[in-house]
């Protein structure tokens, strides 16, 4: 079902609208992973009156913006215009969305782009040490999974699989969200469905996936001759819909946002150890991920390790200081302030939340003032207790560091 939303216009002379789709490579079954991202990148190259050529030539001569994207919870189309332009454009989204041509040719063509991207992802060592990372902590949940796939399962999909996958695609939730008024009159038409709620498929209901598992089933490493070694550790968390989400994000902001962030102190200004530091913590419909990295040489491996273990700790065991917590509020809220700044990013999650059955101005702020030290202590103990290690780099200093592991966790 499509559902329609129109954001109040302010003094800007273009628009966009947004359509979230539940249902991205978590609709991806064993042995087909991709092939949704194949499926959605499929959708703007041809539709009824338009073949991809001529497609792409409207859209330009416009000077529009349309952007698709996969990723796990569903699939994101994003329609920018001049206002001039806007209306002549807007069918496009009920064209690629009900009557896409998905023609072979094309899915070929994706296909073998589609593979030579996953080749590129493989020589990057972030994404290989990511990659064995999330397969320890979700393992046969579909965020375990990359949402391009892997090239042993796209190589084995077919045509016939994604004309199959687009007849599921059909019977998706979708919602629109935009901050033209147009839409209230007119774009609600063109593309809703009136699907029925009840063909909403199970896997996309929220639920606690969470494994338990001892420390050797909870580390991973990826032995290569390198001069660097890398280091993510967390755990799976909460869904954006959960109260605990935002102790993680305060938490969050401690440790990373900013000169002042506890990493960039340790690891950074103190002791000049890493090349990289961060926090990983988007959120999804259910339980989203929360990993610290760190990039470091291989001589100072062995230290960086020792002090975040050590900062692990005291982050399970000790009350954050209340300056820093005031600290790291005021940052949050920058950064949740600074997101409102483009219409984009504001759309973006608002059809989001639309998707995730939450309220589209579920407002984060006037909640951040009441999570105490208390608060993201016990937060951290029901998540980050039992984290999860994935490393990459030269084989004897992992060897090494899954001692420590060991030893410390």
């Amino acid at each position: 079902m499509i559902q329609a939303h129109c954001e109040t216009k302010n003094s800007r002379n273009f628009s966009i609208a947004m359509v979230w789709i539940n249902g991205g490579s978590n609709m991806d079954v064993e042995e087909k992973k991709g092939i949704n991202q194949i499926l959605c990148s499929l959708l703007t190259r041809g539709c009824k009156d338009f073949d991809n050529l001529a497609f792409s030539d409207y859209v330009d001569s416009h000077g529009a913006e349309l952007n698709i994207e996969t990723v796990e919870d569903g699939m994101l189309i994003s329609l920018k215009s001049l206002d001039e332009h806007f209306n002549k454009l807007l069918p496009l989204l009920n064209l690629i969305i009900n009557e896409p041509s998905l023609l072979n040719k094309q899915f070929q063509n994706v296909k073998e782009s589609t593979i030579n991207t996953l080749k590129k992802d493989k020589e990057n060592p972030f994404n290989i040490t990511f990659e064995k990372w999330r397969k320890i902590v979700y393992l046969k949940h579909s965020y375990a999974f990359n949402s391009y796939g892997y090239e042993e399962d796209i190589s084995k999909i077919t045509h016939n699989d994604i004309l199959s996958e687009y007849e599921n695609f059909k019977d998706r939730n979708k919602y629109l969200i935009s901050n033209n008024l147009i839409i209230q009159n007119k774009s609600f038409g063109l593309i809703n469905q009136n699907i029925d709620q009840n063909k909403i498929t199970n896997n996309l209901e929220s639920k606690n996936h969470k494994h338990e598992s001892n420390i050797l089933d909870r580390f991973a490493s990826t032995n290569q001759k390198s001069n660097q070694i890398i280091l993510m550790i967390g755990n799976q968390t909460c869904p954006l819909s959960n109260a605990d989400y935002l102790p993680l994000k305060i938490l969050e902001s401690y440790l990373s946002y900013g000169m002042s962030s506890i990493l960039f102190k340790l690891f950074r200004e103190k002791n000049g150890l890493t090349y990289e530091v961060g926090v990983y913590n988007p959120f999804r419909k259910e339980n989203s991920p929360f990993l610290v990295y760190l990039s470091v040489s291989n001589k100072n491996a062995l230290l960086a390790f020792e002090i975040l273990s050590q900062l692990w700790g005291e982050l399970l065991s000790s009350l954050i200081f209340d300056n820093d917590i005031y600290l790291a509020k005021i940052k949050l809220k920058s950064s949740f302030l600074s997101s409102n700044q483009t219409l984009d990013e504001i759309l973006q999650r608002k059809v989001r939340y639309l998707g995730y059955k939450l309220d589209q101005n579920y407002n984060l702020l006037k909640k951040i003032e009441y999570i105490t030290a208390e608060d993201i202590l016990n937060t951290t103990k029901k998540y980050l207790s039992k984290p999860f290690l994935s490393i990459y780099g030269d084989e004897k200093i992992c060897n090494e560091i899954n001692k420590l592991w060991i030893k410390n966790f």
